[in-house]
């Protein structure tokens, strides 16, 4: 039972911090200021949590144009982290594609998130709130609902795109996991 909470505590904070470390990506790729003077909701509360790692990063690897890589492999990092401390637990089979899980972990996550954000998203829709969360949100999902909206158009006013990218985001989610757990 020890175990289980260890496990359960372990994938909740490297669930967090290398979610917060994926967001800061994401923010900075859509340019979207994170500093308390921005108005931005979540910004102190991802720089406060993730520049420690983030910062000492960046010391080593610079930003590429519009790419955060010390953020991206700060998330990285934490998810091989979370892996070892399961494989030291022994929860995890120690592997040679420890490298590759980590990335499958990384990308599971962000499929989690935007699958997360886009259920906010529709919950935000039906109710008209022009929160600066709302249209945080909404800045942050618009990239994803785009390409669908210009195939699917509206239906009796009723905007079905939200819809199309969770059932693109589930499949996507299937397919990873089914190539994870095939190596």
């Amino acid at each position: 039972m020890l175990i289980q909470i260890a496990t359960f505590l372990l994938d909740v904070i490297t669930g967090l911090l290398a979610g917060l470390c994926l967001l800061r990506a994401y923010l900075g790729w859509l340019r979207v200021p994170l500093g308390r003077q921005s108005g931005n909701p979540l910004g102190p509360l991802i720089l406060g949590l993730t520049d420690g790692l983030v910062l000492r990063l960046r010391k080593v690897l610079p930003a590429a144009r519009r790419l955060d890589v010390a953020s991206l492999l700060g998330a990285y990092g934490i998810a091989l982290g979370k892996l070892l401390a399961l494989a030291l637990l022994g929860v995890a089979p120690t592997s040679p594609y420890l490298l590759v899980w980590a990335a499958f972990e990384l990308v599971q996550l962000a499929l989690s998130g935007l699958f997360g954000l886009t259920i906010v998203a529709i919950i935000l829709s039906w109710v008209q709130s022009y929160s600066p969360m709302a249209l945080l949100i909404d800045r942050m999902i618009t990239p994803w609902l785009d390409p669908i909206r210009r195939v699917l158009p509206q239906i009796g006013g009723l905007d079905l795109s939200p819809m199309v990218l969770l059932v693109i985001l589930q499949v996507v989610d299937m397919v990873f996991r089914s190539l994870r757990w095939s190596l």
